[in-house]
């Protein structure tokens, strides 16, 4: 396969979905339930199954018998998946799974944020230019917008890199979609690819891919079996 497979997951599913899935999960997803809201666990639970259901298709082994091993930062990969990459990113009721043969990837996905908390960690965080076309006058739910989108570029290169967030705040992530960037500083080495991708309701979402190459979206919606 080349390109990206991008998995769009909702997450708002009967409690009986939930309790089919929970049978896939591992001991350790299990514990990051213990003392959560029901709507949460189930949220939880059903992205968690989802992602074991597909990353187990593409390995051709059961979704309870993926293992998960975790880089210096805590990105997860499957265990013993030949040249296939993952990453996946919830906010709220909604996911997104990237898998990609051979090529580190990673996804970000986020509900729209308020305008005023948009601009005050533009300010703090983004680069001079970002900050100031979060900033431009314009309804504040399309400053929200912006904020979001840029945000969601950045962690979705973090993820790709498998660096820390606070290693991205001198890379620059704007410009038309799909972005190069060829210098992510700190952050990592080599060049990368950027793009947004159209997802459903309040929600923005990027995908970022590692390499010169063309970055190639190829979306999906998930059903539940």
């Amino acid at each position: 396969m080349t390109g990206v497979e991008l998995w769009l997951i909702d997450a708002d599913r009967p409690a009986a979905v939930a309790d089919d899935l929970w049978r896939l999960l591992d001991a350790e997803e299990r514990a990051r339930t213990t003392g959560a809201s029901p709507e949460l666990r189930r949220c939880f639970t059903v992205v968690r199954g989802a992602v074991r259901q597909l990353v187990g298709a593409r390995l051709g082994r059961p979704p309870a018998e993926v293992v998960w091993r975790r880089g210096p930062n805590g990105k997860p990969e499957a265990e013993n998946a030949g040249g296939l990459r993952v990453s996946w990113s919830a906010s709220g009721t909604f996911a997104a799974l990237a898998l990609a043969e051979g090529r580190a990837v990673g996804v970000d996905v986020e509900r729209l944020h308020g305008a005023g908390t948009a601009e005050r960690m533009a300010a703090r965080w983004f680069p001079f230019e970002e900050a100031r076309s979060v900033a431009e006058p314009a309804e504040p739910t399309e400053r929200a917008a912006r904020f979001t989108a840029l945000w969601c570029r950045r962690e979705a290169l973090v993820k790709a890199y498998g660096g820390r967030l606070t290693q991205s705040f001198g890379v620059s992530v704007a410009g038309p979609s799909p972005v190069p960037v060829a210098d992510p500083g700190v952050l990592g080495s080599g060049p990368a690819r950027l793009c947004d991708v159209p997802v459903p309701g309040p929600f923005r979402a990027a995908v970022a891919a590692l390499g010169e190459s063309p970055l190639h979206v190829n979306s999906r919606v998930w059903q539940c079996n």
